[in-house]
Order: C-alpha cells, then structure tokens, then sequence
C-alpha cells in the first residue's frame, strides 16, 4: 500500500535529532514557557520574515486569537466582516464566527484553486474589516490585486498559513505578507509536530503582545489578567521538535516539489484536471489535488490497487450542519463542484521514485478492474 502520507517515516528521517531535542526537554524539567519555545519563536519569526512569532496550542487557536485581539484593541468589534474563501477548511470559518464576526464566502478561481480576487470588491459593504487569505494546499494565494484591495479600502490582510509553511511570494515567505498569520503544526503539516501546535507572525508588536496575553489565560504578568483569555500555549517538547523539523523545511518542500513536477509531467488522463501549475517558490505541495467527475470511482480504483487517497474537502463550510442557515440563498456553484471533484493524490518528503511512478501509471492508464471506467487516452 502506498500511504497517503507517512508520518513515522518523515520522523524517522530526523530520529536522531529529534531524539536529542525530547531527551533535552525530558532531562530540564522544565515543560512550558522556557527556552525552547524562545529559541523557536525566535527561529520560525526569522524563517518567515517577521518581528514576533508566538507560539499557541494549535492552528485553529492562531487564527481565533488574531481576531480576538483587534477586537480587544478596538480595530475590530462583533458584526464585523472578514472576507475568506468559500471553499476552505472549516477551521478558516470557526475562527471569524468564534469571534462574533460574520464570515462573508467568497468562491475561488477554478483554476488556482484559491480565493477569484476578482470577485472581491462585490462582497465589500460597510461593515467589512478584513480578510482572510489562505494559502489552500500549499500554494500561494496572494495576489497584488489582493493588496490593492486591501489599501484601497483599509482592510486587513489576515493569512492562513496552516498548509503553506515555507511557500513565498516575490521573496517574502507566506505569514509575512499581511498584517498577521496564522500556522498550524499539526503532525500532517509540511512543518509539523508530533501533537498539536500552532504560532501566528506579525510585524505588529501591539498586536504580538495582546496574543501571547490571550494565549496565555489573558495575563501579561504573573497572576495579573488584562484579558478574559485561555490556556493554549505551544509546549517545550513540541517546541524542541519543531525547532529540528525547521532546519530540514526548505529541503523537504524541494523533495515534495520534485513529486509534484513528475506528477504534472506524466500524468495524461482527459478525465482528469491538475490545478494551474504554479512555480515552485509559490507551491510548497502540502498536497496535490485532482479534479475528477468521477472522483468516487477513481478513489475506490486506486484503494484497490494499493494507492491511499484523500478528500480535501467532501463538504464546504457552509453547507455544514453547524451552520445551517447561516449562508441561506447564497450560491456558490464552483465551491460545491470542487467538493464534488477534489481528490488528494499522495505526496511527501519521503515518497520514492517507484511509488510516484504507480500513482502515474494507475492514474494515467486505463484497467478492467474499474468496471469500465476508462481513465485516460490508450498509450
């Protein structure tokens, strides 16, 4: 069977390492709040190109205390309008609504796969404070249309940067190019952990400073409380292994661009349509998506024939039960067909030569076993 991603063998990669980096934690005795959350702050803000980074529970938590805080500061209040892409992970959503802002759904270009910036301005109103921007499947979703936008009618440039750690843009790295950033390092990330984990970037230490607050049960001295906050803090262990992973970020985005280069060069198959290939500093390949009418047919062919797949994502937020009726009478047709239609080939660090040469094959090539689903041109 070739996984869809395997998390023991990227880990092992670095086994010694990150062997090391636990036995140091486990040997200080000391598990929150100390140097290794210091030192990778100081790394991943340095890595991203921004003043501060600070570290939280999990990627959700990121994105929910950026805008918890501009409304603590007064740049933001509940009924406010963050502008977010329609077909994103729910997580996008859940961190606007947790806040009392109401999340405007904006449909994506059907070729990049990420947020059509010419259909923004017609869901700009009054109430409208922000943006969020996320950078779906490892590719870079900014544009300069988007940063025109944003100057043109004051609003903020908030990244989700869960799926794109080390993408950039004309240089600068993804988490930097807004006012704020959210990162997840959730075990499956291309930078991640061995648990939960979670940081946000900014350049504003106004900003920095009211979200370690936050994150830190709204405290900003020791049993002295600003803020009505949580507990969610990035832990000294998980800390220490991000700090190994980061130094190996750059040369694991390269070896996952090489996969998705032979992916792009190989794969024929008239059925099938690959997202607008972007250059490789633009595309860090979180994951590889397909589209295909006949997605559940061709998931369940290559399972049979020992290819793992994932759905990225079976239903869009606002088609959720959590939410029901809050979008009611909005159409958004291309979201829901590439719900319909997505499917994530696999693709990793540790993927070899032979393995990506099977999912070509089996993706390109037609098979009896498919009960006539003719997959591609006869080669």
């Amino acid at each position: 069977m070739i996984s869809f991603l395997s998390l023991k063998d990227i880990t092992a990669k670095y086994a010694d390492e990150i062997h090391e980096a636990v036995s140091r934690v486990v040997d200080s005795g000391w598990y929150l709040q100390g140097k290794e959350n210091e030192a990778f702050e100081q790394h991943y803000a340095e890595y991203i190109g921004t003043k501060h980074c600070i570290g939280c529970a999990n990627g959700l938590d990121a994105l929910i205390w950026i805008y918890r805080a501009y409304i603590e500061l007064g740049v933001m209040q509940p009924g406010d309008e963050v502008i977010v892409s329609a077909n994103t992970y729910i997580a996008s959503i859940l961190a606007i609504t947790e806040n009392g802002l109401k999340a405007v759904l904006v449909e994506p270009n059907p070729d990049t796969l990420e947020l059509d910036d010419s259909k923004i301005e017609a869901a700009i109103t009054p109430r409208t404070k922000s943006i969020l921007l996320v950078h779906l499947y490892g590719r870079c979703a900014y544009t300069e249309k988007i940063g025109e936008i944003c100057e043109r009618y004051h609003l903020h440039l908030v990244e989700d940067n869960a799926q794109a750690h080390g993408c950039t843009y004309q240089g600068r790295k993804t988490g930097s190019l807004g006012e704020a950033a959210g990162h997840s390092f959730y075990p499956g990330k291309n930078l991640g952990a061995l648990g939960d984990g979670g940081a946000v970037t900014t350049d504003n230490t106004t900003l920095a400073d009211c979200i370690r607050a936050l994150a830190n049960y709204g405290s900003t001295k020791k049993y002295v409380f600003k803020y009505c906050g949580r507990n969610s803090r990035l832990d000294e262990m998980q800390a220490a292994v991000l700090d190994v992973k980061l130094r190996h970020l750059d040369e694991d985005n390269r070896l996952r661009q090489q996969v998705a280069a032979f992916y792009y060069d190989n794969i024929n198959n008239p059925l099938i349509t690959l997202p607008k290939r972007l250059p490789d500093e633009n595309n860090v390949y979180h994951l590889f998506p397909i589209l295909c009418e006949r997605r559940d047919e061709l998931q369940q062919y290559l399972k049979e024939n020992g290819v793992q797949t994932l759905i990225h994502y079976p239903i869009p937020p606002h088609l959720q039960e959590c939410y029901a009726g809050m979008w009611q009478g909005v159409q958004l047709p291309i979201t829901e067909r590439l719900a319909k239609q997505e499917l994530s080939l696999p693709i990793s660090q540790v993927m070899t030569k032979e393995e990506c040469e099977i999912v070509v094959r089996l993706v390109s090539r037609p098979s009896k076993s498919l009960n006539n689903l003719k997959l591609c041109k006869k080669s």
